[in-house]
């Protein structure tokens, strides 16, 4: 198994949280190309189904499995970290795709109920997978724990107040758990690493033949993600522990 330099993740085992929707497609298509056996899981049972059979189809002979997972379940997060690394041997990544949005015309019209809605679906989520994953990554010698932000988070709008807060909250949340694996690592550093991949927002296919004059500037494209996601593995985990890799223009 190489996972590191070559650009290949032959042998790795990464599981996938959030997979279902379009970046998470494009995610597991483009780590079953690399070579890894992917464990996906979602909310949506008929929309991770079709995301898994997708990334099998495209690549004959690729382990790609579902589960339906409630990341709210800190014992069903951990049993599918545990469930995970029996059946395969190992874990060597999580990538944290779990999203969602809401926000107002202005900060005096937020609605709290938005931040209880963030706080368990931006937060609780990160929280929980991180608890489970963690000593499996630190078993593995390319543990990587990968989560998706927005760059919101660092210049928060006034409409945006409850996303803005719930992604700098899970955000300090994995770079703690960065903090926990370079702890971990000695003086010889760290073998696992917690990364922060930051965009402004997501666009694909299916949004630019819906809207086919909107320029969607500074937007990543979901293949470009999926892309950039899969090359944390090349790169040290020293070099990217507890770092804010950006995908769009840094405010």
């Amino acid at each position: 198994m190489n996972g590191n330099g070559n650009g290949t993740l032959n042998g790795a085992v990464i599981a996938v949280a959030g997979a279902a929707g379009a970046a998470g497609r494009a995610t597991l298509l483009r780590l079953a190309e690399a070579g890894a056996t992917v464990v996906a899981a979602d909310a949506d049972a008929a929309k991770l189904a079709e995301a898994v059979d997708a990334a099998r189809y495209a690549h004959g002979g690729a382990t790609v499995t579902g589960d339906t997972v409630d990341l709210l379940d800190l014992e069903a997060a951990k049993a599918w970290a545990d469930r995970t690394e029996k059946e395969f041997g190992r874990i060597d990544g999580l990538v944290h795709l779990v999203g969602g949005w809401r926000g107002s015309s202005s900060f005096m019209e937020t609605d709290l109920d938005d931040w209880t809605f963030l706080d368990q679906l931006l937060i609780r989520t990160v929280q929980h997978t991180s608890l489970a994953f963690h000593d499996g990554l630190l078993r593995s010698p390319i543990g990587r724990y990968l989560l998706i932000s927005a760059a919101g988070a660092s210049k928060p709008t006034a409409g945006n107040a409850a996303y803005a807060a719930a992604k700098s909250a899970a955000e300090a949340w994995t770079l703690a758990l960065g903090d926990a694996f370079r702890k971990a690592g000695g003086e010889e550093g760290p073998t696992a690493a917690a990364v922060i991949l930051i965009v402004k927002a997501l666009v694909h296919d299916a949004m630019r033949a819906e809207r086919p004059n909107a320029k969607f500037a500074g937007f990543t494209d979901v293949k470009e993600l999926a892309e950039a996601i899969a090359g944390v593995w090349e790169r040290p985990a020293p070099e990217v522990n507890g770092k804010r890799l950006w995908l769009t223009e840094q405010p």
